[in-house]
């Protein structure tokens, strides 16, 4: 099969990585920005068809009632530095923010 212009031949491996996924500027405007309300249903977070999470529903009801919880009980809850100065896990399996100051 062809996969972006690469000839992948039966047999051979593929590496996925994580955290280039849900970053494409195709599918997604502003890829790189964390945006809560971007309202795309088009992401790879939770798989499709077979392979679909089966706790994703949940998860994602735990994360709203977290957040809308967080934020009313904190409303004055913001980052204690500049998000440019923010430094992101470029070195693990999981990519993510490794610390997020706050203050309220």
């Amino acid at each position: 099969m062809e996969l972006g212009g690469v000839r992948i031949g039966a047999g051979e491996g593929v590496l996925l990585l994580a955290n280039t996924a849900n970053r494409d500027p195709a599918v997604f405007g502003n890829a790189d920005e964390l945006d809560l309300e971007r309202g795309s249903r088009n992401h790879l977070a939770f798989g499709f068809g077979p392979h679909q999470c089966l706790g994703q529903n949940l998860a994602r009801l735990e994360l709203q009632i977290v957040i809308d919880t967080l934020f009313r009980r904190i409303p004055g809850l913001r980052p204690a530095v500049p998000v440019d100065e923010l430094r992101f896990k470029d070195d693990a399996t999981v990519y993510g923010i490794r610390e997020f100051p706050v203050t309220w």
